[in-house]
């Protein structure tokens, strides 16, 4: 060591730290890389990947190697900076503390934060192609590796921790539905929207989205049968309840499909209707849509009428009522339903009391709470506690309420101000 020039004594202090350089931006972009897309690619064939993979299947060895390379190197370049020093300064005190400041500071800035900055910037450009070096790194020192792993082993143990055991690449619902609100950037709008109510489906239940009892098309068997085709040639939907008597006497469903030709002919009657009807499907209230989902998929069913516990007919659930709630509203309704929210030139809005507040919520961009009644008209009647009359003004959530008319016990229009247009009044 002697003999060598101090020309050829700086070269190889600089390539030692290149070398801890390597080592570190290998450590770090192996840790920072996406996990996903690294099994992605990996399951598309792709080379680097895959023993990108390979590596981090063995964290313990993967870390070992790299953290070795990394010790062996520093130890080595303030072994080198150490005599750089005798030679051109001197054996004095401050000399070597002069020395030692300079090494630290090169090794700080030229191989540990620029690579990690590098590494955690870029870590798929960079991991997978070190794989390549790293892999056949960790096959020439697996036996001084495993050596050291005995002791860090050891050392795990006396302090109970048995890392192998954790299922750290599990998530949540909650974490899974962050990450897709984080990759705004990487999924289209309307996908993201998909998926996030796709996550919602747990929280929602078919109460939320049925069609309440008062509004649910029903046919009565023992109405004339004039009347029954008349209905059922007129109708705006494709199947339609059958009832016995009184509605929560539900005794079938008929599609209307079936029995077009019989009911524009005159030969559909009462007993001919019985025979072609489909055994009703019912469904428990407070069932969660997702659950619901799947009963329908098992059931082979497209329609199901949502009871309390006592049996009584709360509403009607459609596959379709389902669908929208994951991709957005899609179908049509009949002519006489018309549209439930007028907006006005005010900018308030007309609704009906009947309108489900999660709609509302939803469509105006308000927010009603959602764990209490279901409708405009259940939210008014329990703040209220009372039946109220036409003209009264109330604010739940900020928003400013008028009842424009009420019928039957129950706020049938509502003209609603949104927050904004409040506050400008």
């Amino acid at each position: 060591m002697d003999d060598t020039p101090t020309s050829v004594l700086l070269g190889a202090l600089v390539a030692l730290l290149i070398l801890s350089g390597f080592f570190s931006i290998s450590e770090t972009s192996m840790m920072a890389l996406n996990r996903y897309r690294l099994k992605h690619l990996a399951q598309s064939g792709h080379r680097g990947a895959k023993l990108t993979t390979q590596l981090l299947a063995r964290t313990d060895k993967l870390l070992g190697v790299i953290l070795l390379g990394n010790n062996l190197v520093n130890a080595a370049c303030a072994t080198l900076v150490t005599i750089i020093t005798v030679r051109l300064v001197g054996e004095g005190e401050l000399a070597l503390s002069i020395g030692t400041l300079a090494v630290t500071f090169a090794i700080l800035v030229f191989s540990e934060i620029t690579p990690k900055i590098m590494g955690a910037a870029y870590p798929e450009r960079i991991a997978l192609p070190l794989s390549f070096i790293l892999t056949p790194l960790l096959k020439l020192f697996y036996p001084v590796i495993w050596f050291v792993n005995l002791f860090v082993q050891a050392l795990l143990w006396i302090l109970r921790l048995k890392p192998g055991t954790a299922n750290s690449s599990s998530l949540s619902l909650e974490e899974l539905r962050t990450m897709v609100l984080e990759a705004g950037h990487y999924i289209p709008k309307k996908h993201q929207s998909i998926l996030i109510n796709l996550f919602e489906l747990e929280n929602i239940t078919v109460d939320d989205v049925m069609t309440p009892r008062n509004q649910i098309e029903a046919i009565d068997i023992d109405a004339p049968a004039e009347d029954i085709r008349s209905q059922l040639s007129t109708s705006h939907h494709t199947r339609i309840l059958v009832y016995q008597g009184q509605l929560d006497n539900i005794i079938g469903l008929v599609h209307v499909r079936k029995v077009l030709h019989q009911t524009q002919t005159g030969e559909l009657d009462a007993d001919a209707l019985r025979d072609i009807l489909r055994e009703p499907y019912f469904i428990p209230a407070g069932t969660a849509l997702f659950t619901q989902l799947q009963h329908f998929q098992e059931n082979q069913r497209r329609l199901g009428m949502v009871v309390d516990e006592y049996g009584e007919l709360l509403g009607l659930v459609s596959l379709e009522d389902i669908l929208e709630e994951i991709v957005g509203e899609f179908t049509t309704h009949a002519p006489a339903q018309g549209s439930s929210y007028r907006h006005q030139d005010d900018g308030s809005w007309l609704v009906d009391g009947s309108s489900q507040l999660r709609d509302l919520n939803r469509k105006l961009g308000l927010q009603f709470p959602l764990d209490g009644p279901k409708t405009l008209n259940g939210l008014i009647l329990e703040h209220l506690e009372d039946i109220p009359e036409a003209g009264i003004s109330l604010k739940i959530s900020g928003v400013t309420l008028e009842i424009m008319q009420t019928q039957d016990r129950s706020v049938k229009g509502v003209r609603i101000f949104p927050a904004a247009n409040t506050a400008e009044q």
